[in-house]
């Protein structure tokens, strides 16, 4: 295997679950995502790689046992009871149901993320990205919320640091929600540094209250636009990040922080996505021997969205 290149991590099973008709956190996602890589000619430039279901034990290095163990519960009496002609879909919160695909495809997303950290810590692969659905970043160690089930960056965050012994990882977290099922589950560990930027006030209406010493958390109005966005980056991201010197950086990557995603109110493009990814690599070359691991999380309008991971791609590949 050739070392440097650049992972993708996705599976059929992650377009497997979805949560009703019309809801924007769809299986079309993924496809136009996958079709955007292959019209461009990024997917010839990327190393695509098997996604194994996560463990038990590796996802409850982040969620409550009890947790874990409703949600498979829920999976399996909603197979049985659409099976006997009931319904489809069993609601957790009122944007947030599963179908019977849903466990697996969240074990997916996880075991992603999981995959991913293996590959680039053992050095065959400089660092990758998980075209995995659910998303992650709104589950909390013990709520599903926001279209989230299992934390698939937290869980990462912390096998990096169980399974592979390192002493410091960042989280970046670039999505227009503020990410507080990662905040849940990592506020307080002097192991981690979780830089963030979200609309506020806006869904899920937390993250300027008071967070956790290691948290840096940078709420903007609406309408806040790519330029101010940078400034921000480079006050308020870059010195934490520089100071802490992390030894691995996971990025949730949100993408409805685009002026053309109705999801918020932000004014982020292309441009801005590459010019984020570009500091984070910068912060990975000098600390943290190149070592990436993005994970996809919001993003709802398909042209934004495939052009903006098109554009994250592109920098992480060095295209």
């Amino acid at each position: 295997m050739t070392a440097g290149r650049t992972g993708y991590y996705t599976h059929r099973d992650c377009w497997k679950h979805e949560m009703g008709a019309g809801h924007p956190e769809c299986p079309a996602r993924l496809d136009a995502i996958e079709d955007r890589l292959l019209v461009t000619g990024v997917a010839d430039a990327l190393d695509r790689r098997d996604v194994p279901l996560a463990s038990l034990a590796d996802i409850e290095l982040a969620h409550d046992r009890m947790y874990v163990a409703s949600l498979r519960g829920m999976s399996e009496r909603l197979a049985e009871e659409e099976d006997a002609g009931g319904p489809q879909h069993a609601q957790i919160d009122t944007d947030t149901a599963m179908n019977r695909h849903t466990w697996n495809a969240a074990l997916r997303a996880a075991g992603a993320a999981l995959a991913a950290t293996d590959a680039v810590m053992r050095g065959e692969l400089e660092n990758a990205f998980c075209s995995v659905r659910p998303p992650g970043h709104h589950a909390e160690k013990n709520k599903a919320m926001g279209f989230c089930f299992f934390n698939n960056v937290a869980i990462a965050a912390r096998y990096a640091l169980e399974r592979h012994n390192l002493k410091r990882v960042a989280v970046v977290d670039f999505d227009v929600h503020h990410g507080n099922g990662t905040e849940n589950i990592l506020a307080g560990d002097p192991r981690v540094l979780m830089v963030g930027i979200f609309q506020h006030p806006f869904y899920p209406f937390s993250g300027d209250q008071h967070p956790a010493a290691n948290m840096v958390n940078v709420p903007v109005p609406a309408y806040t636009k790519g330029m101010d966005v940078r400034d921000i980056v480079e006050m308020m991201w870059m010195p934490r990040l520089e100071a802490f010197k992390p030894e691995m950086i996971f990025v949730s990557a949100g993408f409805d922080a685009h002026r053309d995603d109705d999801m918020g109110q932000l004014g982020l493009t292309e441009q801005d996505y590459t010019w984020i990814t570009m500091r984070i690599k910068d912060v990975a070359r000098r600390f943290s021997k190149n070592r990436i691991v993005s994970c996809l999380e919001g993003g709802y309008m398909m042209g934004p969205l495939s052009r903006s991971v098109e554009a994250h791609l592109r920098v992480l590949a060095d295209l």
